[in-house]
């Protein structure tokens, strides 16, 4: 099975001022720089896609696409992911998550063959950004999408899903850290004190 990678730019992230997220530093790197380094070593395809306002990518030789549906969310973007991708599976992860793991990635890549999708399941709910899709899961979001039906975690209803729950994922690491993500100024201010704290024990 050929793996692809997509970074999700998302929308306008108003929580964050409208900044883009993935040129923020967390421990002396950008989250996209930290991203692809880690998406490069499992995957020869890599794109970010978004809203044309937010495809920023100068300098990280990563081509970026525009959402081929405006204005749909996360859902939107994973449909173009895999429209545009060219692997039979497509890990797909948002912007503001510093911490992926190109491990863990390549782990939950490995069950797709037997599953339309590969996701992660904590006590938080699903975790849609940090997950695998692939192109089985085409028809049932383009169906979702004309029927403005957008919540990810519906999804699952429609496919195969390969549930991965915390004590699989304990194995690669701290579970909050490794799908940890940046909504808000607060949020980049906790997850930099818990970098701090684990590089001082």
């Amino acid at each position: 099975m050929t793996l692809s990678a997509a970074i999700l730019a998302g929308g306008q992230a108003r929580r964050y001022g409208g900044r883009d997220k993935g040129a923020l530093v967390v421990d002396g790197r950008s989250i996209r720089e930290r991203q692809i380094e880690e998406l490069a070593a499992i995957a020869h395809d890599i794109l970010i896609v978004g809203s044309p306002e937010n495809l920023q990518s100068e300098g990280t030789g990563v081509r970026t696409v525009a959402d081929r549906v405006p204005g749909c969310g996360p859902l939107g973007g994973v449909h173009t992911a895999l429209l545009e991708t060219a692997g039979d599976a497509t890990i797909v992860v948002a912007c503001d998550m510093p911490y992926i793991s190109g491990r863990l990635l390549r782990h939950l890549a490995a069950m797709a063959a037997g599953a339309d999708a590969v996701v992660p399941r904590t006590d938080r709910g699903y975790h849609p950004l940090c997950a695998v899709y692939t192109r089985a899961c085409v028809e049932p979001i383009a169906r979702r999408l004309a029927e403005r039906r957008l919540k990810m975690s519906d999804l699952f209803e429609d496919l195969r899903v390969r549930i991965v729950d915390a004590e699989e994922l304990r194995s690669f690491g701290d579970v909050r850290r490794l799908l940890s993500n940046i909504n808000t100024p607060a949020d980049h201010q906790e997850l930099e004190a818990l970098q701090g704290r684990q590089a001082s024990s």
